[in-house]
């Protein structure tokens, strides 16, 4: 699916993009994602199967498509039935991370990964911050290491984002973040 096709009911994509929308770049989490958006050159995949095995050739299909459509800047993989529980996504997402590396991926594709139950190493579950990586769904998301270098050397103190980004939730508040992701829906 590409950003701006009509659909009819709330299937993963949609409510993906909904998110992408209405809070990464509402609210500037990411400066970057917007003018991919507006390029159209976010590739929405959902992975319906559960089997890790399964969720790992995906990931390396979507790999070997960014190593030849030029025009898909990044994909964000949607877990729809997969790795609900967050400790079994960190799991999937180690084994990701070193598939990546065992087929010749490193510094070529980053991962990036959001979950619905996303909670930071040493942070409370109802921390807002944590919402800075909280999707609809469980995802990855896979993005050119030559694009984040290209766009990191143009954008000022790049390093901050993240700060930024937990001040931001924590000053909105629990209740604020709760309620943006519940509507996304």
């Amino acid at each position: 699916m590409t950003p701006g096709d009509s659909q009819t009911s709330n299937t993963p994509e949609t409510v993906t993009e909904t998110w992408l929308k209405s809070i990464v770049i509402a609210y500037n989490l990411c400066p970057f994602a917007k003018q991919t958006l507006t390029r159209n050159s976010i590739r929405f995949c959902t992975v319906d199967d559960t089997a890790i095995e399964t969720c790992l050739l995906q990931l390396m299909d979507e790999c070997e498509r960014l190593d030849t459509v030029e025009t898909i800047e990044t994909t964000l993989l949607i877990y729809s039935a997969a790795f609900a529980d967050f400790q079994d996504y960190l799991d999937f997402l180690d084994y990701a991370e070193t598939l990546l590396i065992e087929q010749g991926y490193e510094g070529v594709y980053q991962l990036a990964s959001f979950h619905p139950d996303y909670c930071f190493d040493g942070s409370e579950q109802d921390d807002p911050a944590n919402y800075t990586n909280r999707s609809p769904y469980p995802m990855l998301h896979l993005l050119r290491e030559s694009s984040i270098e290209q766009a990191l050397a143009n954008f000022p103190n790049p390093k901050d984002i993240p700060k930024k980004n937990v001040a931001l939730a924590r000053k909105l508040g629990l209740a604020k973040m709760r309620e943006l992701l519940a509507a996304c829906y």
